[in-house]
């Protein structure tokens, strides 16, 4: 369990900041190269490479080389644990709310 906590604490630490979580939104619809994510941001590269590298080091983004082109992507699975988390979260007045509206679907006969 403390490695959970150790992995939940890094990613939430990585997307608490604004421009980072923007990247994270731009990168979940593709892949992009560096300066296709930076150009959104005024900051100079090596300040948003920063951003970069603490999502790379919390495992959320990996990137990969080819001649002087970096692309970046989203690592598969990577915001899982903060969906676990979020999960556990919940009340038990919302499970039950969600097992009530199951039931409801089931014996509730349809309109035509």
């Amino acid at each position: 369990m403390p490695n959970y906590h150790a992995k939940l604490d890094t990613v939430l630490r990585a997307i608490a900041d604004p421009t980072r979580r923007a990247v994270v939104e731009r990168l979940a619809r593709s892949p992009a190269v560096v300066s296709e994510l930076a150009a959104p941001f005024s900051m100079a590269l090596p300040s948003f490479m920063q951003h970069l590298r603490v999502l790379e080091d919390a495992g959320i983004v990996l990137s990969h080389k080819q001649g002087r082109v970096r692309t970046v992507s989203l690592r598969p699975g990577a915001l899982d644990v903060v969906h676990v988390w979020l999960g556990e979260q919940r009340t038990p007045a919302e499970h039950q709310a969600d097992r009530l509206g199951i039931h409801l679907t089931r014996v509730t006969p349809k309109e035509t």
